[in-house]
């Protein structure tokens, strides 16, 4: 066989492994794809059957997947730190209500709503009860260090990381990024969310708004004398 032959023969052949190649790998992906949607009809039906506390009706309009779980659970006991390396943990924000947002670098739906994280922390700046907590999961140093001037561009909002990328695994979102969890004055777990939002809304107002006021006297009402 001459060369150009064996030239031909040999093109002929790369076609196909490349088109045999690009078709199973298309099937992967859409195995991939129904499994992924099966998993969230699943979960969507365990957190639809799953009783709600009296917040599941601000789970409305853009906020209509918010979960509401009856059972209060408090937040993980588990350690992250702040811009200057220091652990933290939940326990120093109680008596707060406290607004966790679970984000990274590589999720664009995260970058996408940090304008109305930031919106929101300066909507509320003036009352001391509400924390908005942002904590980064990037997991190497150099993702961590352009979190950092990320953040830099979205004052008032502070600079909190988890490099261990454990953290989203610790909360009901189970993994989803965005999520972003609400917690209550006792560090309880009471609203959780997955995915992207506007959090300077009208229905985010609202929902934080009601947190707030458990704990505060009601207005015009007098406190008994002692």
């Amino acid at each position: 066989m001459s060369g150009s032959r064996k030239a031909i023969w040999a093109g002929i052949g790369a076609i196909v492994l490349v088109s045999t190649l690009a078709g199973a790998w298309g099937m992967a992906m859409s195995l991939y794809a129904n499994h992924r949607q099966d998993t969230q009809a699943s979960e969507a039906a365990k957190t639809s059957e799953a009783p709600k506390s009296e917040l599941s009706r601000y789970a409305v309009g853009p906020l209509a997947a918010l979960q509401t779980p009856a059972e209060l659970k408090p937040a993980p006991e588990y350690m992250f730190r702040d811009r200057n390396g220091t652990a933290v943990r939940f326990d120093a924000f109680r008596g707060k209500v406290v607004v966790v947002n679970l984000w990274a670098m590589w999720c664009a739906p995260c970058r996408e709503e940090m304008p109305t994280l930031a919106a929101l922390a300066k909507t509320y700046r003036a009352d001391t009860d509400l924390i908005v907590l942002p904590i980064n999961v990037d997991a190497t140093p150099e993702a961590a260090t352009e979190a950092k001037g990320f953040m830099a561009d979205h004052a008032p909002l502070p600079f909190y990381s988890d490099m261990r990328f454990q953290l989203p695994f610790e909360f009901p979102g189970k993994g989803a990024m965005p999520s972003t969890i609400f917690l209550d004055r006792e560090g309880r777990i009471r609203a959780v969310f997955s995915g992207g939002a506007d959090w300077d809304s009208a229905e985010a107002h609202a929902l934080i708004d009601a947190l707030l006021a458990e704990g505060r006297p009601a207005q015009g009402v007098e406190a008994p004398a002692g």
